[in-house]
């Protein structure tokens, strides 16, 4: 059983490990403002892994700043982690995804509510797929 936690630090380890390996972050000459950025999405990373509370308002900045300066990499970062880090990352999603995952979190705070288990990943499968 996959909890929200989990799924989502996963997604953001997924993100970082795969954006390392693509032009510019890979490029052995690699720029003080591409530097920076990884710097920061992996500090983000440990920050959301520790739970820090700026983790959520940072993680906007560092998705918007991702659509800003690398839309081409855009597509390496689950869809997931612009809903959950919310504010401006939600104009960058279309509404169809926006109401999905409203009514998979209305979900999960139901079971929540009535003390039942909720599988995140295998709910998030059934009503994405």
């Amino acid at each position: 059983m996959t909890d929200f936690y989990t799924y989502h630090l996963n997604l953001m380890k997924l993100a970082y490990n795969n954006l390392i390996k693509q032009p510019p972050f890979n490029d052995p000459a690699i720029s003080a403002d591409d530097a920076e950025f990884l710097e920061q999405f992996e500090a983000l990373t440990k920050g959301f892994e520790k739970n820090e509370t700026w983790a959520y308002e940072e993680g906007q900045l560092i998705l918007s700043r991702l659509v800003r300066a690398y839309p081409h990499l855009v597509h390496l970062v689950a869809r997931d982690l612009f809903w959950l880090f919310g504010g401006d990352c939600l104009h960058h999603m279309a509404d169809e995804e926006l109401e999905r995952f409203a009514e998979l979190d209305e979900a999960r705070a139901e079971a929540e509510r009535k003390g039942e288990p909720f599988d995140y990943l295998s709910e998030r499968t059934r009503r994405f797929n």
